[in-house]
C-alpha cells in the first residue's frame, strides 16, 4: 500500500542531495515512504510532503515529516523553490490491477504518462519562477514525457542517470524557459 523505496528513489534522493541548497523551500510529491524526504528535511528551510494515499500519509506523519494528503499537489497554495517528484510511470493492464492503493503507486495511466501530464499541467501553481523541479522518468516512455514537457513551456536537462537491465532511469530538471 506504500511504495517501497527502490532504484528509482534512491535516484531522486541521490539527485536531490546534490540539488537542494540550504535556503531552498522544497515539496515532495507522492512521498510514499518518507525515503527521500527524511534524508533533506534538515538540509532546506522548509519541507512538505504529500501523498494521496491515507496509508502512507498516516506512515509519513508518524516519521515527524508535515504530510498533507492530496493528489499532486491540488489545493497547496504555497510556491516551492524545490519540486521533487518519482511519479508512477508504468501502465499497468487490467488484469494485474489490485487494488486502488496499490495500484497507485506504480499505475502512472494510459503509456504511463498520465500522472506525469497532470503533474506537469499544475507544476506552475507550486513552483516558483525560478524554482526547479527533479522528476524521475523511464526509458520506457521518456521520449513522449520530454514532449509534454515542452508542450507546457518548461525546459529540461537530464542531470543523472541509472541503468537496471530492462530499463534506464533518468533523473530531470525542470525549469520554465526565461
Amino acid at each position: 500500500m506504500i511504495y517501497e523505496p527502490s532504484e528509482d528513489s534512491e535516484l531522486l534522493l541521490e539527485t536531490a542531495l546534490q540539488e537542494v541548497k540550504e535556503e531552498d523551500t522544497v515539496i515532495e510529491i507522492g512521498a510514499g515512504s518518507g525515503f527521500v524526504s527524511e534524508k533533506l528535511i534538515r538540509k532546506c528551510s522548509f519541507l512538505i510532503t504529500t501523498d494521496i494515499s491515507p496509508f502512507a500519509t498516516k506512515n509519513l506523519r508518524k516519521k515527524g515529516l508535515n504530510v498533507i494528503r492530496t493528489d499532486i499537489a491540488k489545493g497547496i497554495k504555497k510556491k516551492f523553490s524545490l519540486v521533487l517528484f518519482n511519479p508512477p510511470y508504468l501502465e499497468l493492464e487490467e488484469e494485474i490491477k489490485r487494488d486502488f492503493w496499490e495500484d497507485c503507486t506504480v499505475h502512472g495511466g494510459r503509456e504511463g504518462i498520465e500522472v506525469i501530464c497532470r503533474f506537469l499541467d499544475t507544476l506552475k501553481d507550486f513552483m516558483e519562477r525560478k524554482g526547479r523541479a527533479i522528476l524521475i522518468v523511464s526509458s520506457i516512455n521518456c521520449s513522449r514525457v520530454f514532449e509534454e514537457i515542452h508542450k507546457r513551456g518548461y525546459i529540461f536537462e537530464i542531470i543523472s542517470e541509472k541503468g537496471l537491465f530492462f530499463e534506464k532511469l533518468y533523473a530531470i530538471r525542470i525549469s520554465l524557459q526565461e
